[in-house]
C-alpha cells in the first residue's frame, strides 16, 4: 500500500463569520439570569491590534461543577445552562458571553473555562483555558498553571470586575503571548 502524503492546511477564517454565528450563540444562558456574570476581553494579533473577525467557542461546568450533558445548546431557551457558546468579535475585537462562575469539577480543583480560537492566519483552532482569580491555593495546585513560569500563568488568569464579571484579553502572538494548548502532541 502507498502511503499518503497530507495536503497543504487552509487557514480556518475568515469564511466563517457566513455560517457560525446563531441567534443568542453567546449566551450560556439569559442575561440577568440568577447567578449570571459577563466574561469579556479582547482579542489581540501579534503587533497588539485588536483582531476584528475572530470567533472564540467557551465550554465550561456550571456553577456546582457539573459538566452538563444535556443536547440542544444551539437552541436557546432563555433559561437553560448549555456549558456551551460561541462568540464572534466585534469590529474592536471585543467578545462577551453571558455565563455563569464556572464550579471545580473536583474537590480542590482550580475552576476554569476551556477556550478554542478561531481566527484568520491560523491553521487550526487554538486551545487555551480562562482560570477564575480568587482561590490562590487551588490555583497553585493546578498541573498546568503549576508547569508554566509564573509570568506566562498570568495570560490563563481572568481579573474580576467590580460588577462581578470576568475580563480576560486573549494575545495570539508576541509580548504575553496566551498559553496555548497541544493536544496533538500530548497522544503521540
Amino acid at each position: 500500500m502507498s502511503k499518503l502524503t497530507p495536503t497543504p492546511g487552509q487557514t480556518v477564517g475568515p469564511f466563517y463569520g457566513y455560517a457560525l454565528p446563531f441567534n443568542k450563540d453567546n449566551e450560556l444562558l439569559a442575561p440577568g439570569s440568577a447567578g449570571s456574570i459577563r466574561l469579556q476581553g479582547t482579542v489581540y494579533d501579534g503587533a497588539g491590534d485588536a483582531i476584528p473577525d475572530a470567533i472564540l467557542e467557551i465550554w465550561q461546568p456550571d456553577s456546582e461543577g457539573n459538566v452538563v450533558q444535556r443536547t440542544g445548546s444551539l437552541i436557546r431557551d432563555g433559561y437553560t445552562f448549555t456549558g456551551w457558546g460561541r462568540a464572534a468579535v466585534g469590529n474592536s475585537g471585543v467578545y462577551t458571553f453571558t455565563t455563569v462562575n464556572p464550579g471545580p469539577t473536583e474537590a480542590g480543583a482550580a475552576p476554569f473555562i476551556s477556550v478554542a480560537v478561531f481566527a484568520r492566519g491560523l491553521m487550526n483552532r487554538l486551545f487555551t483555558r480562562i482560570y477564575l482569580p480568587e482561590n490562590k491555593e487551588a490555583l497553585a495546585a493546578d498541573p498546568l498553571l503549576s508547569s508554566l513560569d509564573p509570568e506566562r500563568r498570568k495570560t490563563l488568569i481572568a481579573r474580576r470586575d467590580a460588577d462581578g464579571g470576568l475580563t480576560w484579553d486573549l494575545r495570539l502572538q508576541g509580548g504575553n503571548e496566551t498559553v496555548f494548548l497541544d493536544f496533538e502532541g500530548a497522544s503521540q
